[in-house]
C-alpha cells in the first residue's frame, strides 16, 4: 500500500482554511486493518500492547455513547491507542484498538432490536501503519506462539477515516450536527446508513478520537463507502490531517515515529492516552516504567515553524532529519522528524526549545530560523518539567 512521503511539499494555503472551516473529513490511505478474533485475543494484546486492553473485554457502560449514527449499538466500548514496543522499550508500531459491537448489543438483521448472543467470541480491530503492515503480523505471529488468537489482514475490508477541524473540536455532537444528535434507536435512518442497517456489519460508526478530543473523530468503515455524515466539499487529502496534527504537535505511524529508536514518553504517549501505569507486564515496561517514575522528560515532540530572518514563512527547504541547533549556547537542541511546507514536528530538548532568544536554527541553514511552539494540550505538569530541566 502505497504511503504519502511526510516531506511532501504542500503550500501553506493548503493550511489555513482548515483553522476556521467547517468539519473536514480524510480517507487515510496511509492506514491499514487488521482483525485478532479467538478466545485468547484479550490475553494475548494485554502481554504485548502498551495500553490495558482488559477494558475490551468487560461489559459496555451505557455512559458510552459514540458520535451518534442510526442503526448503532445501544451501548459501546470506546476504542484505544496504544503501541507495540521492542524488549528495550523502544517504539516500533502504534494501533488503534476498536472492539465491535456484538450481536447482543446491535439492532438484528431486521432492524428492531439486539441480536442473538456471540458465544463468548471475542473480535478487535486495529487501525495500524500501512507501510509497515507485512512486518507488524509477521511480528505479531512470532509472539503469538501457542495462544488462541487468529491475525488477519483485512485491509481490503475495511478503510480508516478522520473528521476533523476548528469548528469540530470541543464541540459535543448535539452542537456540531444538531440533526444528527436524535438519531439512534427508534430514530430516523438516514441514506448514508441505511445501507448498513442490515446485517452483521449494523453498527459503523464515528468515535472521539481516543488521544485528544482536538483530533476529532476517528472510524473504521468498509471499504468502497462512504461514511455518515462526509459530505463531498468536506473531504481533503490526508496531507491535511497530516498539516492538523503538525498544528497540535502529535505523530503518528512508524515513519513520523522512528521505528525501533523513538521513545515513546518523548513522542508524548502518555499524554496521548497510549500507556496504562497499571496493567502490570508487557513488551518493553520497564524502560518506560522506569523514565516515568523518575520524572523529567529532558526531550519532547513540539510543533515548530521554520521562518527566515525577517520572520517570514520559508517553504520546502528543511527536510526530515535536519539537526535544529541553538546558535546562542552551541548547543544542539534536537532534531526535525517530521516536515511539511512551513510547518514541522522535531523532538526537542526542552531547556534549549523554549528560551525565547530566537536563536534556534537549522544546523548548515543557518538562515531559517526555527521556532518551538508548545502544544496547548500539554499538561500542567509538562512545564514544571521544563523549569526542572532548565535548572538541571
Amino acid at each position: 500500500m502505497n504511503r504519502f512521503r511526510p516531506s511532501l511539499l504542500i503550500h501553506h494555503r493548503c493550511l489555513h482554511p482548515l483553522q476556521n472551516a467547517a468539519p473536514f473529513c480524510s480517507y487515510l490511505k496511509s492506514r491499514s486493518v487488521i482483525r485478532f478474533s479467538g478466545s485468547d485475543t484479550i490475553k494475548f494484546l494485554q502481554g504485548l500492547l502498551s495500553n490495558d486492553v482488559r477494558r475490551f473485554a468487560e461489559p459496555p457502560r451505557e455512559d458510552n455513547s459514540p458520535f451518534p449514527m442510526p442503526n448503532v449499538a445501544s451501548v459501546v466500548v470506546p476504542p484505544m491507542y496504544a503501541a507495540l514496543l521492542t524488549p528495550q522499550g523502544r517504539f516500533l508500531y502504534d494501533l488503534f484498538l476498536y472492539r465491535p459491537p456484538r450481536p447482543e448489543e446491535k439492532l438484528d438483521r431486521t432492524g428492531s432490536g439486539p441480536g442473538s448472543g456471540s458465544g463468548g467470541s471475542v473480535e478487535i480491530l486495529a487501525d495500524v501503519d500501512g507501510s509497515v503492515l507485512d512486518e507488524l503480523l509477521a511480528t505479531l505471529k512470532i509472539y503469538r506462539l501457542r495462544s488462541k488468537v487468529d491475525i488477519e489482514n483485512v485491509a481490503e475490508d475495511f478503510s480508516c477515516w478522520q473528521r476533523y477541524g476548528r469548528n469540530l473540536s470541543g464541540k459535543t455532537p448535539a452542537v456540531e450536527e444538531p440533526e444528527e444528535a436524535s438519531v439512534g434507536w427508534g430514530g430516523g435512518v438516514d441514506g448514508s446508513g441505511k445501507s448498513a442497517s442490515h446485517g452483521n456489519d449494523v453498527g459503523w460508526q464515528w468515535f472521539k478520537d481516543p488521544r485528544l478530543d482536538c483530533l476529532g473523530f476517528r472510524g473504521i468503515f468498509p471499504s468502497g463507502t462512504i461514511p455518515p455524515l462526509v459530505e463531498s466539499d468536506k473531504e481533503t487529502d490526508e496531507e491535511n490531517y497530516l498539516l492538523w496534527r503538525l498544528e497540535k504537535g502529535v505523530a503518528e505511524g512508524s515513519t513520523e515515529i522512528p521505528k525501533g529508536e523513538a521513545i515513546p514518553l518523548e513522542y508524548n504517549f502518555t499524554g496521548l492516552n497510549a500507556i496504562s501505569f497499571d496493567k502490570g507486564c508487557y513488551v518493553g515496561q520497564e524502560l518506560i516504567a522506569r523514565t516515568h517514575h523518575r520524572g523529567v522528560i529532558r526531550k519532547r515532540l513540539v510543533h515548530l515553524k521554520f521562518l527566515d530572518n525577517n520572520g517570514k514563512e520559508v517553504e520546502g527547504k528543511v527536510a526530515p532529519g535536519s539537526q535544529v541547533i541553538n546558535t546562542a549556547s552551541s548547543k544542539k537542541a534536537g532534531s526535525v522528524t517530521t516536515a511539511l511546507g512551513f510547518r514541522g514536528m522535531g523532538v526537542l530538548r526542552l531547556d534549549e526549545a523554549f528560551k525565547r532568544s530566537g536563536s534556534l536554527t537549522i544546523e548548515g541553514q543557518e538562515d531559517i530560523k526555527v521556532e518551538a511552539i508548545r502544544p496547548d494540550w500539554w499538561p500542567t505538569e509538562w512545564f514544571q518539567d521544563q523549569q526542572h530541566t532548565a535548572v538541571a
